[in-house]
């Protein structure tokens, strides 16, 4: 009987130090001065043109025992735009392109996270742009999990990268004779700050 109780007792002490010792799901929040989205679009195959939107902010959270994304969200400032050139901006921000004023916000929702190697992954999960929502797919790298070398933050960072179609969110213009092209290649850097609990 006291074996018994023993037996118990230890397997009671073992379950509750493995349940203590999981990993719970861990939110992350964008650092906004270290985040970019980036984009190249075709012009009319004589070279692309390279931007980025410069108001970005958003977070996720994690579960990195698992590799597990649990949740997150990525919103831009569609009025952000900037590529260099403040007449391809203001046309890009029009009707032609972005409609910012219609349209301000261009959103993520992120879905689903599929590990493919150490430290690498499929990102997927529905880009909101016009009005329109599609699914699409990043491919994800985190680069590194540390103490930040200024302020000792628990930062994560990260690279991904994609491509979507203009058309199907219904941005035609210029699309005849691929004077701009349809497929706009996505450049996206972050660093992710860990929330304390």
């Amino acid at each position: 009987m006291h074996k018994l109780m023993l037996k118990s007792a230890l397997l009671g002490l073992l379950l509750s130090i493995g349940a203590a010792s999981q990993a719970e799901p861990e939110r992350f929040v964008l650092d906004e001065s270290h985040v970019s989205v980036g984009f190249l679009a075709g012009h009319a195959r004589f070279a692309d043109v390279l931007g980025q939107f410069t108001d970005v902010s958003g977070g996720f959270v994690y579960d990195a025992e698992a590799e597990r994304l649990v949740s997150g969200t990525v919103t831009v400032d569609a009025a952000s735009v900037f590529t260099g050139h403040d007449d391809r901006d203001g046309h890009l921000r029009d009707g032609d392109f972005l409609a910012v004023e219609q349209y301000p916000v261009i959103r993520f929702e992120a879905t689903g996270y599929e590990p493919t190697g150490e430290g690498e992954g499929t990102l997927r999960g529905d880009l909101t742009l016009l009005g329109e929502t599609r699914p699409i797919e990043l491919e994800l790298i985190l680069n590194r999990r540390a103490p930040h070398p200024i302020g000792g933050a628990d930062t994560l960072g990260g690279s991904a990268r994609g491509a979507i179609n203009r058309s199907d969110f219904g941005m035609d213009y210029a699309l005849e004779g691929d004077l701009v092209g349809d497929q706009i290649e996505l450049i996206i850097e972050f660093e992710a700050i860990q929330e304390d609990a």
